[in-house]
């Protein structure tokens, strides 16, 4: 889980369905966390969000690399 700005100036988190599907999308350098679909509302009343992208691709250039703690803007 991640959250990204989008061109147009929204906020998007970034969920992935499977470890493969988010090393493919993220790389293998993203952490991750193990969070229930049902609970995403309590999640976006901590920090909020107006779009859900589920498995992106992520440019590789905006990639984390290995001992970063910040992902690329």
């Amino acid at each position: 889980m991640e959250l990204r700005q989008t061109q147009d100036g929204r906020v998007a988190l970034l969920a992935y369905t499977a470890l493969d599907r988010l090393v493919r999308g993220m790389g293998p350098h993203q952490p991750w966390v193990l969070y229930p679909t049902e609970r995403l509302g309590d999640l976006d009343s901590v920090q909020p969000y107006q779009v859900i992208y589920l498995d992106p691709e992520v440019p590789r250039e905006l990639w984390r690399q290995p001992g970063q703690q910040e992902a690329a803007r």
